[in-house]
């Protein structure tokens, strides 16, 4: 099997995995990371939805062969340390988890949306198409308006 080097969460990584492995399976099982969730596979329900040099995109259609010699950030990456990012911040203050297995998805899409619309809308907002069974997508909402009052 061929081997891949990357970043994950500022640490750089080889793994030795097919080329068609999705990214999912690589940054879970072959590497430990557990923030990004796997729901659907399909690219539908996005609980995986993680950033590829600093975009958005969603690991379980993405084969770990389109990641080599690039930078891929999960939820466990977004902090600074012991400094939380604004999004998570707000997700906090606005009580948004109920079970919390769609929001490291749901925070990475929000901080991907924050990074091109400083001032987003309800439009903008709603246009996240990252799956909440729970059905928090008010709190969700408010608290990316707060993030980027924060940010701003």
């Amino acid at each position: 099997m061929p081997n891949y080097t990357f970043t994950v969460n500022g640490k750089s990584v080889t793994v030795d995995a097919p080329a068609d492995l999705a990214m999912l399976w690589v940054l879970r099982d072959k590497l430990g990371v557990k923030g990004p969730k796997y729901g659907c596979g399909i690219d539908v329900c996005k609980a995986c939805t993680s950033h590829l040099d600093g975009d958005a995109f969603n690991p379980c259609q993405t084969p770990v062969s389109e990641c080599d010699g690039r930078e891929v950030t999960t939820i466990e990456g977004l902090a600074n340390g012991d400094e939380l990012h604004p999004v998570q911040e707000a997700w906090l203050e606005e009580d948004v988890a109920q079970c919390g297995y769609c929001q490291p998805g749901q925070i990475m899409a929000a901080v991907a949306l924050l990074k091109k619309t400083k001032n987003p809308t309800d439009e903008d907002i709603d246009a996240i198409e990252n799956v909440c069974r729970c059905g928090t997508y008010f709190r969700i909402r408010e608290a990316i308006k707060k993030a980027a009052a924060a940010m701003r």
